[in-house]
Order: structure tokens, then C-alpha cells, then sequence
């Protein structure tokens, strides 16, 4: 008799009783999966039953000492997650206020775990985001007195180091209301007035001066109160309480200005928006910076398109093109222009990228727009200037030209092979062997080899060159 598919339908034919003795033999010995099993169960008790059963699991969490290995973290993130969607789905909509204070105690539950586990990869920080917007949806139904939940919400802040009440106030917002919300200014404008007592700074450890501690803590309490004054006033709508948590100087900065630009804008204020923008843009030119900081571009382009300054808007896009080379940039520019004048600018564009020095710049664009025949170009006329330690760009490249460039992904290949041979980078040669084959099939392809060696005669100066790789050739022979 031919097997049953195991699928829902035919587990379902087997019965209540049958899946009962199943399960109860799938999940012997295994405590977790057990859990999983008893908060199922709790889903068909009373909120305040299934309540009690949260509560007793995280004070049991909470309890626990021993380090979280990788794996053990995975699980227990699983399990929290379906902590919060019990939460969301069985106690929260009977009961809002018990919903609450379980999400509540879970988002405490942070300093302990991550000091037990290491979370690089941001698996329980995830959960903890998504704690916190589970009290978003159920915060509109709150019923609790907006200056309890203020010095809550304030008391938490002050606990908060690994980020887990980040978005606290604007998640609650609706239910702190205006009195609520001056509750919180209230209490962080006097926490600024507060001296700070040395023993705030005392986990900076006994080699810094007690002078350097007090100073060290006061900036950290200074920035979370900055923070927690910079959420009301987004919350209040109060444009000029955030701008005042800035100096004049502050608001220079590529990392602050487009902030306040977006929230003058929304406030109705462009011109000012403009302002603090031409001001960063004029502060930061002066700088010597590699790296792009395209939110400045962005708050700056809807700063002039607030205003209708069209001329301005698109010099301002092609400089942001000719200096960074971004295709989105390019496509905005584009659409604002009138038919037939389009087609000239990319012209103009093309011939940017292909003279610009930046090979892999270039590249980077060709990616992006995608543009394969630009990129080709590219390659053939600047193809000694190829860097094969490049992977993370000229892989993607190769998988942009080989369909219809095959000359062009086979000098890039021929690069990467080239770099791990020269560097001995024998957990690379695996990928180089496959660069290789790669090599071989675009050659069926390629009819004229121009200036460029023909495969057969680059196998061959590879053999000559390094004819001891044998961590290669045994790759590329078998």
C-alpha cells in the first residue's frame, strides 16, 4: 500500500486521540518543544490563566544564569515570539491593561538575556522590536493614568541599555496624551538639573579619574534625556522644542541637519528647512569625507522641491550624479526633464561613468541602473585596472555580462582567478576553480579574443605560473 503524504488533511483523519498519544510522544524529553505544547493549551484558558502561565515562563527565564549558546538562542527568540503573539492574539484584546504589563516585564527581561548570549546578529533585538510593536497596536485601548505611565515609561529610559524601550514614547504616545507626554518633559528637564552622583559613573571602572567618570556619566545622561526630549516633541508635533535640544553648531551636522529639515517640512516651514540644509551642505564641503551621505542629498532635493525650485533641484541632482555616480539620483533627474531632453542627459550621463577614473565606481552604477553594454565598455577599455580582490562587486558583474559580454565577464573572472593565485588565497580557490569553468564555456561563445589572450593561451601561462597550486589544479582537473 502505497504511503500517505504527511500533510495536514491526512493528519487530521487520524483523529484527536491518535495526534493526542503523537504528540505527546514527539515532544518527550524535550523541554522546549513541551513549552511550545502548554502555551497552546493556554490559548483555550481565560486571558488571566493564560496570563499566568507568561508570567511563571519569563519569571523563569528571568531566573535562569546559564550562557545562551547560539543554537539555545535561536530557540528561546522562537519562543518569545510566540510569547508575544499569545499576548497580542488571546490576552490583549480582553484584556488590554494584562497584555500591556506582560509585554511590559518581557522588554525587561533584555540586560539579563543579552548578558548571557552574545547577539551580533540582532536575533533578540528582534524580538524586542517586536515587543514594542505589539504595545503600539494595543496602546490606543490603554486604560492607565497618563502620569503613571509616564514615570514608567521615564524609569525605563533610564535602564535602557541595549535599546530595548527604543520608540517607547512615540509607541505610547496616544495613550500618555499631553499629560502624560509634559509629565515626561517635566521629569527629564529636571533630571538635566540634577547633579550626577559619582556612583552614576562607577561601571567606567577605578583606572578613570572620578573626574572623568562624573563627566563620562553626565554626557550619557545628558544624551538619553536629549533623546527622551527629542520623542516628546515629535509626539507633540512641537518642532521648535527638537530644535532646541540641538546647538546652532549641531545642526550642521550630516547626521542632524536632514532631521530637522524633514520635520520643518512637514511643519510647513521650507524656507527654514532650506536653510539648515544650505548651511550643512556649506559645512561639509569643506570636509575630506569617502563615504556618501545621501540623507543630506535627499532632505536637500525635498527642501527645493517644497519650494517649486526646479532648476535648482535638478543642478543639484546632476551634482550629486557626477560626484557619487547614484542611479536613483540619475532616475529622478531624468523624469523631470521634457521628452527628448532625457535621452541627451543619458547620453551625457553614460559618457561620465565610462571617462570616470573610479573603475569600480563605475561598475557600481552600471549594477545599479543596470546597464550590462556600459559596464562591457568599461571593462575593455580600462580591464588592467581590475582588482580582483573585489569579489562582493565583480561576482555580481560577471552574473550582469555573460549572457550577452561574454569578452568582458571573462577578463573579469580572470581577475579574481589572477588575485587568489598571486595572494595564495587558498580558501578562494575553490571559487577560482569555478571562475575558471566559467571561463571555459564563455569561450564557446567569444569569436574574437582582440587584443585580449585566448583561454587556452591563459590556462597555460596559469599552469607556467604557478604550477605548485595543487589545492587548485586538483579543483579544476576533477
Amino acid at each position: 500500500m502505497a504511503k500517505k503524504a504527511l500533510n495536514k488533511k491526512n493528519l487530521e483523519a487520524l483523529g484527536a486521540e491518535v495526534l493526542a498519544e503523537l504528540l505527546l510522544d514527539a515532544v518527550k524529553g524535550d523541554a522546549a518543544r513541551q513549552r511550545r505544547v502548554r502555551m497552546a493549551l493556554s490559548s483555550e484558558q481565560s486571558p488571566e490563566e493564560a496570563a499566568a502561565d507568561i508570567r511563571k515562563r519569563l519569571a523563569q527565564i528571568r531566573r535562569a544564569k546559564s550562557w545562551i549558546s547560539a543554537r539555545a538562542q535561536r530557540t528561546l527568540a522562537k519562543e518569545l515570539t510566540g510569547l508575544i503573539e499569545l499576548t497580542e492574539t488571546r490576552i490583549a484584546p480582553e484584556n488590554t491593561d494584562l497584555g500591556f504589563d506582560l509585554l511590559w516585564s518581557l522588554l525587561q527581561l533584555a540586560p539579563d538575556l543579552h548578558a548571557r548570549t552574545d547577539d551580533s546578529n540582532g536575533t533578540l533585538g528582534d524580538v524586542m522590536i517586536a515587543a514594542m510593536d505589539a504595545i503600539e497596536t494595543l496602546a490606543p485601548r490603554l486604560e492607565r493614568e497618563p502620569e503613571l505611565l509616564a514615570d514608567q515609561v521615564f524609569d525605563a529610559l533610564q535602564e535602557n541599555g541595549y535599546g530595548e524601550f527604543d520608540g517607547v514614547i512615540s509607541a505610547l504616545s496616544e495613550a500618555l496624551g499631553d499629560a502624560g507626554l509634559n509629565t515626561l518633559k517635566a521629569r527629564a528637564n529636571a533630571a538635566a538639573d540634577t547633579p550626577v552622583n559619582l556612583d552614576d559613573g562607577e561601571h567606567f571602572g577605578t583606572f578613570v579619574s572620578a573626574e572623568r567618570r562624573l563627566e563620562i556619566a553626565k554626557d550619557g545622561r545628558d544624551r538619553a534625556l536629549r533623546m527622551i526630549l527629542s520623542d516628546i516633541a515629535d509626539a507633540q508635533g512641537d518642532v521648535e522644542s527638537w530644535l532646541s535640544q540641538y546647538s546652532a553648531q549641531q545642526l550642521t551636522y550630516h547626521t542632524i541637519a536632514p532631521d530637522a529639515a524633514r520635520r520643518l517640512l512637514a511643519a510647513g516651514r521650507a524656507e527654514d528647512a532650506l536653510r539648515i540644509m544650505e548651511t550643512c551642505i556649506a559645512a561639509e564641503s569643506g570636509k575630506d569625507r569617502t563615504f556618501d551621505t545621501p540623507e543630506v542629498d535627499s532632505a536637500h532635493f525635498a527642501c527645493l522641491e517644497a519650494l517649486g525650485k526646479e532648476d535648482d533641484l535638478r543642478r543639484a541632482m546632476w551634482a550629486r550624479f557626477e560626484t557619487r555616480l547614484c542611479a536613483e539620483t540619475l532616475r529622478r533627474f531624468l523624469s523631470r526633464l521634457p521628452d527628448f531632453e532625457d535621452d541627451e542627459a543619458l547620453l551625457e550621463a553614460r559618457t561620465h561613468v565610462r571617462n570616470r577614473p573610479d573603475l569600480f565606481q563605475g561598475l557600481i552604477f552600471c549594477l545599479s541602473w543596470p546597464d550590462p553594454e556600459l559596464a562591457a565598455d568599461v571593462i575593455l577599455s580600462r580591464h588592467e585596472k581590475l582588482d580582483g580582490s573585489f569579489y562582493e562587486v565583480l561576482t555580481p558583474v560577471t552574473e550582469l555580462l555573460e549572457a550577452e559580454h561574454p569578452l568582458a565577464a571573462t577578463l573579469v573572472w580572470r581577475s579574481m582567478i589572477t588575485f587568489a593565485l598571486q595572494n595564495n588565497r587558498a580558501k578562494r580557490y575553490r571559487h577560482a576553480a569555478r571562475h575558471l569553468a566559467s571561463c571555459a564555456q564563455a569561450d564557446m561563445a567569444i569569436t574574437d579574443y582582440s587584443v585580449f589572450q585566448t583561454h587556452e593561451a591563459f590556462v597555460k601561462d596559469l599552469r607556467l605560473a604557478h604550477p605548485r597550486k595543487h589545492a587548485f589544479w586538483d579543483k579544476v582537473d576533477h
